[in-house]
């Protein structure tokens, strides 16, 4: 589904906060910035013309989105700035005589007026430009399917291996300790778990990154959610195994009731908390997709986070299990 940049500031913030993204939107786009401080800065008359609309329209913009728009680098010059910048360009550019503060955007701020435009063509044929070029580097980075971009992170490997351990002991748990009369109970305690850690069952996550039956679930989850669903998985098999050895065998209700319990301790709550924000967040930005069951928990990316998954601290996954196969199978034991 296409993003409308004009109505959701998280969907303009997190392509701002891109940094993989941005210099290839600079390349594509032919506006004439000045090089001032450090920057590569624009006059508001000269991004007035750009997006073919009046001042007073780009005036009320400014109006009805001061902070952000300033947040993402706009700024009024005046005093010893506007001398410095009127010495620099006085020869280029034409300033009225009585010239007193002057607004300046820098390219973020740039982009993120066009954003919001609602009436310039222009700025209408830049938003389907940004987004097709975010598209393009998600797939170039992501090899052609974000799937499991999670895997581009250097934590996941060690929360992944983790997790797993911990999933082992539950499993173990559930088969010495829960009675053996229904064949599904190992599905059914790990779709509790799910519920708990990220508001939705196994199957409405599955349909949602449209995972086929052969995908893993744990697989497609970053390491902090890993790491909020190994602790549950830990702190369940314990439970399980504490309960059963005072009142014998628990029936799968019996397990259930102890998950929602722990997730009652305040001492979980942070974990929980921080996975559903990572996991809202940066499948909204990094995979296009949208959980309604934890909108509360959106917000935009930043930029250390796609560096991560997509910049120059993500890592290739395949090429790393390829080049460590005995290491990995030494931290699995």
């Amino acid at each position: 589904m296409a993003k409308d940049l004009t109505t959701s500031e998280i969907d303009r913030q997190n392509i701002l906060n891109n940094p993989v993204a941005l210099p290839k939107i600079r390349e594509s786009l032919d506006a004439n910035f000045l090089e001032f401080q450090g920057q590569y800065v624009i006059t508001r008359q000269k991004v007035a013309e750009y997006y073919g609309v009046d001042i007073r329209t780009l005036t009320n913009c400014l109006n009805n989105y001061e902070q952000e728009l300033a947040s993402n680098g706009y700024r009024v010059l005046q005093g010893d700035d506007l001398k410095e910048f009127k010495s620099a360009f006085g020869k280029e550019i034409d300033f009225p005589t009585k010239t007193t503060v002057l607004g300046v955007f820098d390219f973020r701020s740039f982009l993120n007026l066009g954003m919001l435009l609602t009436t310039s063509e222009k700025a209408k044929e830049v938003r389907s430009r940004i987004l097709d070029i975010v598209i393009a580097v998600m797939n170039e980075k992501s090899g052609g399917s974000t799937k499991f971009i999670n895997r581009r992170d250097q934590n996941y490997v060690t929360s992944a291996l983790s997790e797993e351990n911990y999933h082992r002991k539950l499993t173990d748990a559930i088969r010495d300790y829960c009675v053996n009369n229904n064949k599904f109970k190992y599905s059914q305690i790990m779709d509790t778990i799910y519920k708990v850690v990220f508001c939705e069952k196994a199957s409405e996550y599955k349909k949602l990154l449209e995972l086929s039956k052969k995908d893993s679930l744990r697989r497609t989850l970053y390491a902090e959610v890993l790491v909020a669903v190994a602790s549950f998985e830990n702190a369940t098999a314990e439970k399980i195994k504490e309960q059963a050895v005072s009142s014998g065998k628990l029936s799968v209700k019996d397990v259930n009731r102890i998950i929602y319990e722990l997730s009652k301790n305040p001492l979980i709550k942070p974990v929980i908390e921080d996975a559903r924000t990572k996991m809202a967040s940066r499948d909204n930005a990094l995979r296009d997709v949208y959980h309604g069951n934890l909108a509360a928990y959106v917000r935009s990316l930043m930029p250390e986070e796609y560096q991560k998954f997509i910049g120059n601290l993500s890592i290739d996954f395949d090429k790393l299990l390829e080049d460590n196969k005995d290491v990995l199978e030494h931290l699995k034991q």
